[in-house]
């Protein structure tokens, strides 16, 4: 959200990767101690009146009053001195230069964090802008905006608004970003399908360090991968992606996550997704998906072991998993009763028995069914009809 350089992560939204560390259960206190300072010095070193307010309100800072009125007058003098370069722009200048005047007023409130303010300076400098590129550049702004305060409306309607300006033109480097941009947001509103797919179209074109850093891209890319791809896919576009190999190594028990799942190394794969959870959970977009994304997981792992079983007893999977037969016991029948895994339990005899559907029959009966629909649709038009 901030000029800065274009291989590093937007300091706003480290500020609220902090923020969500401090007001989460699980952070120890003396790493919020840690991170309150942080907060306090990242929010006092931009002026950002309204949010250290609003994190007064929240509990999350305590109020200093003499540092709530300096951040405010600092406020008021400098944007005073950019309504005075925009009036002077306007009058002795040219048309470009009114725009970098009016572009620099909204990137003073964001880096302020003055939402409203900034998103409607940023209509004001869209109206002086002409070339596509820089119309673009003004929506990553506003998505960056609407990833700090996670407005998911602002970030889907200025992603719809991307792809209107593309249609008009637009080069290869901010689409690419786009992708990236579009791929955080499926993955925060748990579309991890459609996720998985642009950022894996994004690995060779990375760009986006404002957002997160390369590691952290893979980190995800593989996450979202791994319960969306099937299994030949995810072998040829992620576990022997060169890209991916280069990084994965640096990520804790990720390598170990995803090699495991594909070699059917199923009791390394458990070890490796306990290591994975304080990440996942720890995770600003994640977090909110923490108990889908540990059952969607499962549901992968489980129905990959059934797949090679006509059926298999409890204890052999149990064996396979390095848990408890009482807790895989107790898993399967949850799975099943959901809908997620297409077998049953025999207690008596501890034995899991697989029942998967078969396709071409399940095409069969719907098309079946879609017969005797159309045709009482055309008996009781013909009735019409004779009437």
């Amino acid at each position: 959200m901030d000029t800065q350089d274009g291989t590093q992560q937007s300091q706003q939204l480290i500020l609220a990767h902090n923020v969500f560390l401090l007001k989460h259960p699980d952070v120890s206190d003396i790493e919020k101690v840690r991170l309150s300072d942080e907060v306090l010095n990242s929010v006092q070193s931009n002026d950002m009146t309204s949010y250290y307010e609003t994190l007064v309100t929240d509990k999350v800072l305590e109020l200093d009053q003499s540092l709530l009125e300096s951040m405010r007058a600092k406020n008021e003098e400098e944007i005073k001195k950019l309504d005075e370069k925009i009036a002077d722009a306007e009058e002795n200048l040219g048309e470009s230069e009114v725009r970098e005047a009016h572009l620099a007023k909204s990137l003073y409130y964001i880096r302020i964090g003055e939402k409203e303010k900034a998103l409607e300076q940023l209509k004001v400098t869209e109206s002086k802008t002409v070339a596509v590129g820089q119309k673009m550049d003004l929506v990553f702004y506003t998505l960056q905006i609407g990833l700090f305060y996670m407005d998911f409306d602002l970030i889907s309607k200025s992603i719809d608004k991307a792809k209107n300006l593309f249609e008009g033109g637009g080069d290869w480097e901010r689409k690419n970003r786009l992708k990236v941009y579009e791929g955080l947001y499926c993955m925060s509103t748990r579309n991890f399908k459609k996720a998985a797919n642009l950022f894996l179209d994004s690995i060779s074109t990375f760009t986006t360090y404002e957002l997160f850093p390369y590691d952290t891209f893979i980190f995800y890319t593989v996450l979202t991968s791994i319960i969306s791809l099937d299994r030949v896919s995810l072998k040829q576009k992620v576990a022997d992606a060169p890209e991916i190999l280069t990084v994965i190594g640096k990520i804790p028990h990720l390598s170990e996550f995803l090699n495991s799942l594909y070699d059917c190394q199923y009791k390394s794969f458990f070890l490796a997704f306990a290591g994975l959870t304080e990440q996942i959970k720890l995770d600003r977009y994640l977090h909110p998906h923490f108990r889908f994304y540990m059952r969607e997981v499962r549901t992968v792992v489980y129905s990959q072991f059934l797949e090679s079983y006509k059926s298999v007893t409890i204890e052999a999977m149990a064996k396979a998993f390095g848990v408890t037969v009482e807790f895989i016991d107790m898993e399967l029948s949850r799975f099943i009763a959901a809908g997620k895994l297409h077998c049953k339990i025999d207690k008596v005899a501890g034995v899991l028995e697989t029942n998967r559907p078969d396709a071409k029959n399940a095409l069969y009966q719907a098309t079946i069914k879609q017969g005797d629909f159309l045709l009482n649709r055309i008996q009781k038009l013909s009735r019409v009809i004779d009437l």
